[in-house]
């Protein structure tokens, strides 16, 4: 089969090759997955499971990509609840070959179906996004009808999703961005935008919550606005400053069924839009993938026409 492979983390996305590699056999609880489209967010190059396997084992040439969209071809021993043939959507292990490849292996649990009405490249995109902002919201902050939010990056991937789902939760959503990110921000429901660049910060009062996907100074700044009893979530690593009198939650997103079943449905039936920048092709995927510009949502890589 086909698949893109990274050797050397130095080189980040250029090190990318298309090569040839065996197709996966499926292990106990897993299934094989024909993909269809696959997502790729770029900070896993610098994730040590990319190089490394639990042990700390070097594991390279490893294939990146964790989000994908496809149909069940192999079920492994013991496997439960899909079947050869279904359209399924999901976030595969940190730690195994990933999903830019015409085939992956992967355990069922981490998968959802896929309705027929929801194509490929949009439930290739929503796995990262969506179950990062759902995590953060509702399992770590705790976000109730009628709290504030202050949703960092909320023109990107994961910040949009963060508006979307605030804002249907009854939330009071305050995005940040660029100056130019501002009609993007409010397009997905902020109810105030701030200029991260030009406005300052602090006028925004106190907030219930804070999602940073920035850090540094950024996330600084923004701790000392969390109330009392709100919570700072992030998922840039460790939390460099803790609210006075809140909570500082750092994670790392995880696959869930039920989770995804809940974000797939809101995107039928129109309550949450997917933010999809750039769309490509298999044998341009690593072009694709070291773009000059600066990236706009998801990049998702068609893997099958």
């Amino acid at each position: 089969m086909k698949a893109i492979v990274v050797t050397e983390q130095a080189a980040g996305t250029a090190g990318m090759k298309l090569v040839d590699r065996p197709e996966p056999q499926a292990s106990i609880n897993d299934v094989v997955v024909r993909v269809h489209a696959s997502g790729f967010v770029p900070t896993e190059l610098t994730w040590p499971s990319t190089w490394t396997d639990r042990l700390e084992r070097d594991r390279t040439p490893s294939i990146p990509g964790h989000e994908l969209a496809g149909v069940v071809t192999a079920l492994g021993y013991g496997t439960t609840g899909l079947s050869v043939g279904q359209r399924v959507f999901g976030l595969a292990d940190w730690y195994r070959d990933g999903t830019l490849a015409e085939y992956v292996a992967i355990e069922a649990r981490n998968l959802a179906p896929l309705p027929g009405d929801v194509d490929f490249t949009v439930g290739a995109s929503l796995p990262v996004s969506g179950l990062t902002a759902w995590q953060g919201l509702f399992q770590h902050g705790r976000l109730q009808a009628g709290q504030s939010v202050l949703a960092h990056g909320a023109a990107g991937a994961v910040g949009s999703m963060v508006t979307q789902l605030a804002r249907e939760a009854g939330a009071h959503v305050i995005g940040s961005g660029r100056a130019a990110d501002r009609q993007t921000v409010l397009g997905f429901g902020a109810n105030e935008f701030i200029d991260l660049d030009n406005d300052a910060l602090e006028d925004i009062g106190k907030v219930d919550l804070v999602f940073d996907v920035i850090g540094g100074d950024v996330q600084k700044r923004s701790a000392e606005l969390v109330r009392a009893g709100g919570t700072l979530v992030t998922i840039v690593g460790p939390a460099e400053a803790r609210p006075s009198d809140g909570l500082a939650i750092d994670f790392v997103v995880e696959a869930d069924r039920a989770q995804l079943r809940e974000i797939v449905q809101r995107v039928r039936d129109g309550r949450l839009r997917t933010n999809i920048g750039n769309v490509s092709i298999f044998d341009d995927a690593v072009a694709a993938l070291n773009p000059t510009g600066r990236r706009k949502g998801n990049t998702i890589i068609r893997v099958r026409p």
